[in-house]
């Protein structure tokens, strides 16, 4: 069983910075893919970037490349994701969720946090 909390949500103005945190709890966290998505309202849930908990590997979402940033702290059992340059259209809910290394679908998600970027 994987446990995971999102923390680091709020309201930004464009062009500013937030960072998010997942706390991830499962037996063996290096068995794991760590992705965050983001789903605003009216459309469909997208990924936005993705690492893998052992050796580090990333994915970023084209939408997002050059502006965020995903790593993990291993010690803390913790992935975040720092997103700079913010624009109104990265406004949704994030999440965060993970899945097995050898797995395609992401089976565990935290409950979710709602980034905010005004104009």
């Amino acid at each position: 069983q994987v446990r995971l909390v999102e923390s680091g949500g709020g309201l930004v103005q464009a062009v500013g910075s937030l960072r998010l945190s997942c706390s991830v709890s499962a037996r063996s966290p290096s068995n794991y893919v760590v992705g965050w998505f983001r789903q605003a309202p009216g459309q469909e849930r997208e990924i936005v970037a993705a690492i893998a908990y052992g050796p580090s590997s990333t994915y970023y979402a084209d939408s997002v490349k050059g502006r965020f940033s995903i790593s993990r702290h291993n010690a803390l059992n913790t992935v975040y994701l720092q997103m700079n340059s913010l624009k109104p259209e990265d406004t949704a809910v994030y999440y965060c969720a993970a899945k097995p290394r050898t797995q395609k679908q992401y089976d565990y998600w935290g409950q979710g946090t709602q980034v905010t970027v005004s104009s």
